[in-house]
């Protein structure tokens, strides 16, 4: 059941591991989110929504959302991104590893974790930076005038105050109408990282593509229907993303927070993964 951290570890490099679920069954279910900046917080909605058997674990890597100023942490944290995930990987058994948006990214990013990973799961995630122009195009036909209003401040001032307000603003391109009142209520009380933000804008978004494609792993990937951040439909023509080890799910009536809107089909689809994987009772 979802209750009270019971674990916290960090890995060599900072990697914050907080142990946030348990249940009958084996498998150590990693959750990575995406942002960056938003920290995993952002994923105890999906962690309930899922309910996967074993234990259920929030991951933040080396200096974003909440995982700042703790000894643990190395000097230059983001030198370590994105592959100190590999050392997440190592720190548990039988590991099933789950990227929401550029979480997922971060993990293609890692060619290591092909070999460290009983299971994968991608959601609300693309292979390539090619979904960036398909947003854009959106953004531009459907405006947000608080959108840029936070924008602005946020270039003046680029802080964790700002860029919460920026994200609140653009709420309603990541929720369905009628979720937006929930979506709001999740993306509220967040640990927001400007940093982490920064650090990916920089040095990762424009130029990401897959290192690596699961050729056996048992694979999830899924997302809203309605996803317009990341269209899910980047995966069709993709090579390597397709096969019988890997499943393709798209959550009717959701977007790009799925569990938010649609948290029973988000539950099947993951329910489907575990049972595809050698998890041995």
């Amino acid at each position: 059941m979802v209750g009270a951290q019971r674990q916290e570890r960090w890995t060599a490099s900072g990697v914050r591991l907080r142990q946030v679920a348990s249940g009958a069954g084996r498998g150590n279910w990693l959750f990575v989110p995406g942002g960056p900046g938003l920290g995993s917080e952002s994923l105890l909605g999906l962690v309930e929504a899922a309910q996967v058997p074993g234990a259920a674990w929030l991951v933040d890597l080396p200096g974003d959302g909440s995982n700042r100023g703790v000894p643990a942490l190395p000097a230059e944290p983001y030198a370590h991104w994105p592959g100190a995930l590999a050392e997440a990987a190592q720190a548990l058994d039988e590991v099933i590893m789950v990227g929401h948006s550029t979480g997922g990214m971060f993990m293609l990013s890692v060619p290591e974790l092909e070999g460290l990973l009983t299971g994968m799961v991608l959601l609300s995630s693309a292979p390539h930076a090619g979904w960036r122009p398909g947003f854009a195009r959106y953004a531009e036909t459907h405006p947000l005038p608080e959108v840029t209003t936070a924008a602005e401040r946020c270039a003046r001032q680029p802080d964790d105050h700002h860029l919460r307000a920026l994200t609140l603003a653009a709420a309603p391109w990541n929720f369905r109408p009628s979720a937006l009142a929930d979506g709001r209520a999740l993306l509220a009380d967040l640990p927001y990282c400007h940093d982490a933000m920064a650090w990916a804008d920089a040095h990762f978004d424009d130029g990401y593509r897959a290192r690596w494609q699961p050729e056996t792993l048992p694979t999830l990937i899924l997302g809203g229907a309605q996803d317009h951040v990341v269209d899910q439909r980047i995966w069709q023509d993709q090579p390597g993303f397709h096969g019988p080890h890997i499943l393709h799910r798209r959550i009717p009536d959701a977007a790009h927070f799925p569990w938010v809107e649609n948290p029973s089909a988000v539950r099947t689809a993951f329910a489907d993964l575990a049972a595809r994987l050698d998890l041995p009772d």
